[in-house]
């Protein structure tokens, strides 16, 4: 067993018991051992402040920082339902020309559903449905992705 270097030993003599018990139960607090606690706080102290921050600031940036994803969380829910809502009726205006009988006119096939057609040898409903991110409950939807299947298939 390797004997530790007494020369690299410090020792400190606290004024009161009551100091030594709360420089142990900081240590604790921060899950480190005593000595390692002094030597992080002395060399905290000696050097410059604006590039080592005490622990203490690091908690208190750490609970600013929590706080403010919150925050963010919340203001982008309401944004990303109107984003879904914007692209079920992009989905549902591409796939018109699909649903109608009676269309008359050039019919624009679906890029996505080209690439999955060619990526894939063999692809499933609900995984087409799926990749393409489309609700298989959304009977409109479903019928123009037949429809455009049926006439990609002619």
């Amino acid at each position: 067993m390797v004997e530790p270097d007494k020369s690299l030993y410090v020792y400190v003599y606290l004024p009161f018991a009551e100091d030594k018990k709360r420089w142990d139960n900081l240590a604790s607090e921060a899950e480190v051992p005593l000595s390692k606690f002094v030597i992080e706080i002395v060399e905290n102290a000696l050097a410059d402040e604006a590039e080592i921050k005490p622990r203490a600031e690091f908690v208190k940036q750490l609970g600013s920082l929590r706080d403010e994803i919150r925050n963010l969380q919340e203001e982008l829910k309401p944004k990303n339902i109107v984003l879904d809502k914007y692209e079920n009726e992009l989905k549902r205006y591409r796939t018109a020309a699909f649903v109608e009988d009676d269309f008359e006119g050039a019919r624009k096939y679906s890029r996505e559903l080209i690439k999955i057609l060619k990526r894939c040898d063999l692809v499933d409903n609900y995984r087409l449905f799926e990749e393409l991110g489309i609700d298989p409950r959304e009977a409109d939807l479903v019928k123009a992705v037949s429809t455009e299947l049926e006439n990609l298939e002619t």
